[in-house]
C-alpha cells in the first residue's frame, strides 16, 4: 500500500494522541494532546471581513454602523449588516439543494479534518479560467495516497494574491463575464465519489468564473459537502499534513456563513 496513504489516515491519530512529542526531562516522550496543541504552529486561511471587500456580483457588502463609542457611551459597539456569502465563507449543502442540510445543521464533527492541498498554481499561471481536472486529483492520489471521506480538498490556485483588490479578484471582462479558476464538473464528481467533506478554494468561487449555471455546485452540494470560498494564501500548507478545523457562524438556517478557518502544523523541531 501507499506510505502516503498511512501517513493520510495517521496524522488525525498523531495530532490526538500527541506522535509529535518532544522527549522529557526522562529522556521519555511525554507530551500530551494539549501540549501538543500548544505548540502547534497555526494558520490563519481567512480574509477579514471589511466594507470595500470582492463580493461575489449581488452580494450583500458588510455595512457596520456605530452604535456607541468609548468616548460618548463607555463602550464601542456596531450593528453589522452582511451577506451569507462574503469574504471567507462556507456553503452549506442548503444554498443548492432544497431541504439539505442548512449551515448550523453541519455536524461538527464534518467542520475539522486532515487537509489535502491540490496545487494547479502553474495551470493557472497560463490560463486564468483553468477548471481543476480530474487528472490533477488522480495526480495528487498517486503521490500521496487515495482520498478518504475525512478529508478536506483545499486548491491552491495562488489567485489569493489578488485580494483585496476586487477589479483583479474578479477578473471581469468588458461583458462583465468574471475570468477565475474553478474546479470542472468531472473533478466535483470524483470528489464527490470520495465522500470528501468539503472543497476549498482560494477565488469567489468552486465553479469558474466563465460559469452562468453553477454546475460544480448543484453537484457537490446536493451530494452532502460543503464548500469554503475566499480561503486566503494556502502557500504555507504542505501537500499532506495540516488539520483544519472550520468554524462558521452559527446562523439558523442560513445558507452559509462567513467562517474562521484554521490550519493546525506540527510545531517546528
Amino acid at each position: 500500500m501507499h506510505t502516503g496513504y498511512w501517513k493520510l489516515l495517521l496524522f488525525p491519530l498523531a495530532l490526538l494522541l500527541g506522535a509529535c512529542a518532544t522527549s522529557g526531562p526522562s529522556g521519555r516522550e511525554s507530551q500530551t494532546p494539549a501540549e501538543w496543541l500548544s505548540r502547534a504552529r497555526v494558520v490563519d486561511l481567512g480574509h477579514p471581513l471589511t466594507p470595500d471587500m470582492p463580493v461575489f456580483p449581488g452580494g450583500t457588502r458588510l455595512s457596520a454602523k456605530v452604535q456607541g463609542t468609548v468616548e460618548r457611551d463607555g463602550y464601542f459597539i456596531r450593528q453589522l449588516e452582511l451577506g451569507e456569502h462574503i469574504g471567507t465563507h462556507v456553503d452549506a449543502p442548503a444554498h443548492f439543494a432544497a431541504g439539505s442540510a442548512s449551515v448550523d445543521r453541519l455536524p461538527p464533527d464534518v467542520l475539522r479534518g486532515p487537509a489535502a492541498v491540490v496545487d494547479v498554481t502553474a495551470q493557472v499561471a497560463s490560463n486564468p479560467d483553468y477548471e481543476v481536472s480530474t487528472a490533477d486529483i488522480e495526480a495528487w492520489e498517486r503521490e500521496h495516497g487515495p482520498l478518504q471521506p475525512q478529508h478536506l480538498v483545499l486548491i491552491r490556485t495562488g489567485w489569493a494574491a489578488r485580494w483585496p483588490d476586487e477589479q483583479r479578484y474578479r477578473n471581469a471582462d468588458a461583458a462583465g463575464v468574471m475570468h477565475f479558476p474553478g474546479l470542472s464538473l468531472a473533478a466535483s464528481r470524483l470528489l464527490r465519489l470520495r465522500q470528501v467533506r468539503a472543497i476549498g478554494i482560494d477565488t469567489l468561487s468552486t465553479d469558474p468564473g466563465p460559469s452562468a449555471t453553477f454546475e460544480q455546485h448543484k453537484d457537490f452540494l446536493t451530494g452532502g459537502g460543503y464548500h469554503i470560498e475566499n480561503l486566503a494564501d494556502l502557500s504555507a500548507l504542505p501537500p499532506v499534513g495540516a488539520f483544519l478545523v472550520v468554524s462558521p457562524l452559527f446562523v439558523k438556517d442560513g445558507s452559509g456563513a462567513p467562517a474562521r478557518v484554521f490550519a493546525f502544523l506540527p510545531p517546528e523541531r
